[in-house]
């Protein structure tokens, strides 16, 4: 059974307004004399909460965990520790993927974040985003490129499932991910060309760093990558979820997309050689059109009804999910979130319902501590 971390960027907003507010080192003092884990660093694999590029946003995240279950758990209680935490300094937390009301983000204070800010300019300023990341394990570096390769195609599906950010600045994008969008402006964001084997990955992210455009290996932000600290996968594509199930659902499709893929390769089967270009398209589509529209199938590249990619995708990697014991659940969490729609439809029903963007935060603050 390979195991599952998750880790979640919340945005900090003000209890009154709605508004996103530059909390970030009120919660972390907080947390820190309440006994949670976490100094802001991230560094050990007790510190459950970590700043962010902006104090606007906080992020957490979980143990690896083999169970779901204990998973659920564990995002269910950072999420209410955050927001209770917040509350206690006028705040509370949103698992919105960006901010529906207009805001001049606040730039941590850091060394890291400062160099971000001189090198990349507006594009550093404009990136109050909150995105969710899943990390599965893998036993090798050459077993985690296999599986890199093999998940490209459908790593746009889990972005139009997650997708959770219809607005920005005050203002409805037409799209359901405007995060992906804005995430993209970073030069080494997005998909990437399948890789000969871990040698030939490793040396493409030391070439993309020697180039002095990226502070180190960290900024390396492909959509799927082998991650610089632990033995894992990191899926990096999706918007964070706005309630605790749909991320739940999204760490069982990785895993499975994971343990799928490194079938495939055990089994000597070659991955799907779609291009970058066309994988650009994909990703693009599903964050436009969400679970409303038509998506671009993983392996015909051609447009097809959203249900049916999420079929498709669930299909693949339905032998993986049985024989974690999580097909059950995740029949049952797709089939809500397929009927209910993701967080882009409930963010734009509660706007038409009450006309109101700060209803909308407060709706979004309401669903984000709710249970699994």
């Amino acid at each position: 059974m390979r195991s599952v971390g998750v880790e979640e960027e919340l945005l900090l907003v003000d209890a009154e307004s709605g508004e996103p507010k530059a909390l970030s080192q009120a919660v972390l003092a907080m947390a820190s004399r309440e006994g949670d884990p976490g100094d802001g660093d991230g560094d050990g694999p007790g510190d459950a909460f970590e700043a962010e590029l902006h104090r606007q946003q906080l992020e957490f995240a979980t143990s690896p965990q083999e169970d779901m279950t204990a998973l659920a758990d564990e995002i269910v209680g950072w999420r209410a520790a955050a927001a209770q935490h917040a509350e206690t300094v006028g705040g509370a937390v949103a698992a919105l993927a960006t901010s529906p009301l207009p805001v001049n983000p606040t730039i941590g204070t850091g060394p890291r974040y400062q160099w971000l800010e001189e090198q990349f300019g507006l594009t550093t300023q404009e990136q109050l985003t909150c995105g969710c990341h899943v990390h599965v394990m893998v036993e090798s570096d050459e077993e985690g490129v296999a599986v890199l390769n093999r998940i490209r195609p459908w790593l746009s599906v889990l972005l139009a499932l997650s997708a959770n950010s219809p607005f920005w600045q005050g203002k409805d994008t037409d799209y359901h991910s405007y995060r992906s969008r804005v995430w993209g402006r970073w030069p080494s964001a997005g998909p990437v060309e399948l890789f000969a084997d871990a040698a030939a990955y490793h040396e493409q992210t030391r070439a993309m760093v020697a180039t002095g455009a990226l502070l180190d290996k960290g900024m390396v932000y492909f959509d799927a990558r082998l991650s610089d600290t632990y033995p894992t996968v990191e899926v990096r594509i999706a918007d964070v979820c706005l309630e605790p199930s749909m991320t739940v659902l999204l760490a069982m499709l990785v895993r499975g997309l994971v343990e799928t893929a490194a079938r495939q390769w055990r089994a000597d089967e070659a991955p799907v050689p779609h291009s970058v270009a066309l994988l650009r398209l994909a990703s693009w589509r599903a964050a436009r059109s969400g679970l409303a529209d038509r998506l671009v199938h993983p392996l015909l590249m051609e447009p097809a009804p959203a249900r049916s990619v999420a079929e498709a995708l669930f299909d693949h990697v339905r032998p993986a999910l049985e024989d974690c014991g999580d097909a059950a659940t995740a029949r049952e969490l797709l089939d809500r979130l397929l009927r209910d729609g993701n967080g882009a439809r409930v963010q734009r029903a509660a706007f038409e319902r009450d006309g109101s963007l700060r209803d909308v935060v407060e709706a979004c603050v309401q669903r984000t501590a709710r249970g699994v």
